[in-house]
């Protein structure tokens, strides 16, 4: 096996000169969108200068009716994606700036049915029968978000959070706090005053 500068192979190389062209021509102003890359309704994705994926990602956003040309995924500048990300949105999935994800994330802003308030689904209506309900995601600026972490409907996530590899996080994010577990909780916050992250004491 023959290695090229930086350590790549000579198929990886190849990849990445396919990948960036295909960037240059289909993904003007974005560094490198590796392939493959299965997006599903383009027009409904924006992203800002700088963004960069792995290998294997997916975007779903999904239009509320056949002429829905609305934004459902919102990339901000410089975000950088692993490998295998899968982000669907039928609402809002707003990602700002300066945020690192990792691979294998999984990011939903929606639900097959409604389980919680008023007309909830019946359990024996099939999964994929049952009307898709969301709310809006949002992740601040400058996130890092681990490997195999799922961020499920409704959450916000706070400008400079951290969060943990493997999590799952379904409630809100604050700001500057990293996060853990499935589901999420906080575990550390950083305290700009002494320029640290300090633990954040929990009761069993």
């Amino acid at each position: 096996m023959f290695i090229c500068g930086n350590n790549y192979t000579i198929g990886e190389v190849g990849k990445l000169v396919y990948s960036t062209i295909k960037t240059r021509i289909f993904f003007p102003g974005a560094r490198l969108i590796r392939s493959p890359f299965y997006i599903r309704g383009k027009k409904r994705v924006s992203y800002g200068m700088g963004f960069s994926t792995g290998y294997g990602c997916r975007f779903e956003a999904i239009p509320d009716s056949k002429n829905d040309s609305n934004i459902k995924i919102k990339i901000g500048n410089n975000v950088h994606i692993g490998d295998r990300v899968h982000i669907v949105a039928i609402d809002t999935v707003s990602i700002g700036d300066n945020v690192l994800l990792a691979s294998n994330i999984f990011i939903s802003d929606c639900n097959h049915g409604k389980y919680s308030g008023d007309s909830q689904s019946s359990p024996a209506i099939p999964p994929d029968k049952r009307e898709l309900h969301g709310s809006p995601v949002n992740i601040g600026n400058n996130v890092w978000i681990g490997e195999n972490v799922c961020v499920l409907a409704g959450v916000t996530i706070g400008n400079g959070a951290i969060i943990g590899a493997n999590s799952v996080v379904t409630k809100d994010v604050p700001a500057n706090t990293i996060c853990v577990g499935a589901p999420a909780r906080a575990i550390k916050q950083f305290d700009s005053s002494l320029n640290q992250w300090n633990s954040i004491a929990t009761s069993n």
